[in-house]
């Protein structure tokens, strides 16, 4: 196996690579449902300002989402992942929610949903909440126009125009009463975006979940389920107990998501999170072993890609994109590792060192004579001869 030279604390050393595990495909019917926020590619060639343009490359984009649907992953597409609001603005989320449905038809029984939010509306002192509520029903109405399934997302501009929990309410009660499918509803966290701290009225994460459970409560014919983003495993659980019958929890927790999908005597959680976008193989073979009973190995499986996750997804969480894009550049579903915004310069060497041991560990580098020329041409640029 290809050894490489590889930072670590004070200095370098080498480090040799394993052979690739090799994971079986999730085939109907499965026992969890299992969404992958799925990444952009970036077009690295287009004329354009990297920090203020969102070129897309949108057969390699397209492509990565046909790659999902082939382990039998769901898509959930112009999220955060895709970062949404975060480069990726709403004319061209359209487009790709767009893309991603009609490439999809090609895959009978696969599933896909979509982000609906009010990123188009910029926060400020003036946005009312009537304003917010606007802005949802243009998004929604344009997501179920084309066919697709909303994801109801976290609104900065509500976060900002909001006076009290009574506005929440008031917000989602009346987007819900119009969807014309039941949503998931997505509670992102302030790790995962600071303008949405004190989301739900509170900034105590159990107070507001009174009100996120009021709401769902309220309208829960309406509600398929909820992500919830905290990366706290007890407050998901608390949550999920309290859920009406027949809403699912989607866990979003990046750090204890074995645990949840596993679950306990009172329930399990699904998922729909960022991480199963670099980790799909290992997540079709965890949930073939999970539609066999057989628990030993889903979590044989899913136990090393934790640590990476963790790191993946280690403060400043909002930069997780970068290390998603990273892992699909190393394992050749894209030939650069440019990001949209220019995010790839949001974390340090020695972090992709680390990202690209654990990945070893997990298993998770498909070929690792091209994972180790790839490291070595970033390193190189670092000047990591």
């Amino acid at each position: 196996m290809p050894t490489i030279t590889l930072p670590v604390a004070g200095g370098l050393a080498p480090f040799t690579t394993s052979p690739p595990r090799v994971f079986a495909k999730a085939a109907p019917p499965f026992p969890r449902i299992a969404f992958a926020a799925a990444h952009v590619v970036a077009d690295p060639l287009a004329p354009q300002d990297p920090w203020l343009d969102a070129k897309i490359d949108w057969d390699r984009t397209i492509d990565f989402r046909r790659h999902l649907w082939s382990l039998g992953l769901g898509v959930a597409e112009a999220m955060d992942t895709a970062q949404r609001g975060m480069g990726l603005d709403w004319v061209e989320a359209q487009n790709l929610i767009r893309r991603s449905l009609d490439a999809m038809q090609d895959f009978p029984g696969a599933v896909m949903a979509s982000g609906a939010g009010t990123d188009h509306l910029a926060p400020g002192p003036d946005v009312t909440v009537d304003d917010v509520i606007r802005a949802y029903e243009e998004q929604c109405e344009a997501v179920e126009a084309m066919g697709g399934r909303i994801i109801l997302m976290a609104s900065r501009a509500l976060a900002k125009a909001s006076k009290s929990p009574a506005d929440y309410e008031r917000v989602y009660a009346r987007i819900l009463s119009q969807v014309k499918q039941p949503v998931i509803i997505h509670w992102l966290g302030e790790m995962f975006d600071p303008a949405l701290e004190g989301y739900w009225g509170n900034h105590d994460h159990m107070a507001a979940m009174d009100t996120a459970l009021a709401v769902i409560t309220a309208h829960a014919d309406k509600v398929d389920g909820v992500k919830v983003s905290l990366l706290d495993d007890q407050k998901e659980i608390s949550m999920r107990r309290r859920l009406p019958k027949g809403v699912r929890m989607y866990t979003g927790d990046d750090f204890n998501y074995a645990e949840l999908i596993a679950g306990d005597a009172q329930g399990h959680s699904d998922a729909l999170l960022g991480i199963f976008d670099p980790i799909a193989p290992a997540v079709g073979g965890a949930l073939a072993a999970l539609s066999r009973n057989d628990l030993s190995t889903f979590h044989d499986i899913l136990a090393p890609t934790v640590p990476l996750s963790r790191h993946i997804f280690a403060a400043p969480t909002r930069f997780y994109k970068t290390g998603v894009v990273f892992m699909a550049w190393l394992n050749g579903h894209q030939d650069h590792f440019v990001m949209v915004g220019g995010q790839q310069s949001t974390r340090s060497i020695q972090h992709f060192a680390e990202l690209f041991r654990l990945a070893d560990a997990a298993g998770l580098l498909s070929d690792p004579d091209r994972a180790v020329a790839r490291m070595r041409s970033l390193l190189a640029v670092h000047g990591v001869a």
